[in-house]
């Protein structure tokens, strides 16, 4: 559902930051610096606060500057929910995302302000990211698949998860963030590339080929709990734009998406030891996924034998 957009009056800031948190004022104090350490400096800063406690509490009290606003929100858990309640009282023509865990450049919003200012016909931007590990040290990306830069029309590489974006680095002009919806708060998991494939079909991308985030890799809790819940996110979202997409390619690709998030999920299931839910999942994709990708059903097979394979050394 699009968003209220009220007009953008004089004295508003150019910049609108929208920051969610929850329970991590040692992160948290990091990613505020690195907003204040900005070289540009027409901005606000919009804090959402999820039912922090009270030592991040008393931080938020703290901050001085008068661009920081803190939205005190009852805990949901739902970072979506936490934006949306921040974009809701942003004033900016263009709204910046950054999580609490993580860092901006000092140059990322003069860069990428003079990059839509200079591209008329884009209406968002983002940028290269830096990892680091949870300690700060850089992450050691030598076996990672090369980042590809990626402008213009991406609707199919955003689908296809050939454009590597980082909520961090992405900045949005306000009134096409407001058309498109903002964020899904049904969509628990990959929220932010739901919300890139509804900016893509609107607006093509201006992306500046240069690291301006950094972004705090994941400490490894609840690795595997967490990529079941990621992959579940795939499946709903490509369930979603399998159906509406513009055009017969762009939704073909979905539902091929589709197929190969269920394998992916129904796998995860197995080794997690949720026997029924591996098969649940592949029974609930079946049609849709035969349909989509021919050589899907033998590889379902493989998963169920995997599962029943997984039944019988538990019970051994």
């Amino acid at each position: 559902m699009a968003l209220q957009c009220d007009e953008i009056h004089e004295g508003d800031p150019t910049v609108s930051i929208v920051l969610p948190t929850y329970n991590r004022p040692v992160y948290l104090r990091e990613a505020v610096a690195s907003v204040l350490a900005q070289s540009y400096e027409d901005w606000e800063l919009i804090i959402a606060d999820d039912g922090s406690s009270e030592e991040t509490r008393t931080y938020l009290r703290g901050i001085e500057d008068r661009r920081v606003t803190v939205l005190w929100l009852p805990h949901t858990g739902v970072p979506s929910i936490s934006r949306n309640a921040a974009i809701r009282q942003a004033r900016g023509r263009y709204i910046a995302f950054l999580d609490s865990d993580d860092l901006w450049v000092p140059t990322k919003l003069a860069r990428q302000v003079d990059a839509l200012l200079g591209s008329p016909g884009c209406g968002w931007s983002y940028t290269a990211v830096d990892l680091i590990h949870p300690d700060g040290q850089p992450v050691d990306r030598s076996g990672f698949v090369p980042w590809l830069p990626h402008s213009g029309d991406i609707t199919e590489h955003v689908l296809k998860i050939e454009a590597i974006i980082a909520i961090d680095s992405v900045m949005v002009d306000r009134h096409l963030l407001m058309d498109v919806g903002s964020f899904d708060e049904g969509q628990r998991f990959g929220e932010d590339y739901d919300l890139y494939v509804r900016l893509a079909m609107r607006s093509p991308v201006q992306v500046i080929d240069e690291p301006l985030a950094v972004v705090r890799a994941t400490d490894g809790a609840n690795y595997s709990a967490n990529r079941i819940d990621a992959y579940a996110g795939w499946v709903q979202l490509y369930d979603k734009y399998a159906g509406w997409l513009p055009n017969k390619r762009l939704r073909a690709v979905a539902r091929r998406r589709r197929a190969e998030s269920v394998l992916v999920l129904a796998r995860l299931y197995a080794k997690a030891g949720q026997t029924k839910d591996a098969w649940r999942t592949l029974l609930h994709g079946t049609p849709q996924s035969l349909l989509a990708y021919p050589p899907w059903s033998w590889r379902a097979a493989k998963e169920v034998v995997r599962a029943g394979l997984g039944v019988l050394q538990r019970r051994g």
